[in-house]
């Protein structure tokens, strides 16, 4: 790697999304502005979780989702979370990363030179 000298800084970062076309167009603003090298787009997923309603009560919901594997790097998440502030059409955003701690030295430079830095 030219660059970077860390892969743990990159990371592999999940976003739920309400439906296939609102996943498809953060992913694509995502690519296009090089805060994520590849965005993967799983349909049909579950997601049940616990929401305070406006008054404060609690509820258990379920709900289908489309899940967005992102590819970038920890210097980047930052404005990776001011993206989906502006465009995810949720109020709460999920946005969740892990370092990737083994990937091959092609991968890893493919993401370098995919990524704004």
């Amino acid at each position: 790697m030219s660059r970077l000298s860390e892969q743990e800084d990159f990371q592999v970062a999940l976003c739920t999304a309400p439906d296939q076309d609102t996943a498809e167009r953060l992913a694509e603003l995502m690519v296009n502005d090089q805060l994520a090298a590849c965005v993967n787009i799983v349909p049909n997923v579950t997601s049940v979780y616990r929401w305070h309603d406006s008054s404060g009560k609690a509820s258990v919901e379920k709900d289908s989702e489309v899940l967005m594997i992102i590819k970038t790097h920890a210097e980047l998440m930052a404005e990776l979370g001011d993206l989906l502030e502006r465009e995810h059409p949720y109020d709460v955003f999920e946005l969740i990363s892990c370092n990737i701690e083994q990937a091959s030295a092609a991968y890893l430079e493919w993401l370098e030179n995919s990524l704004r830095f």
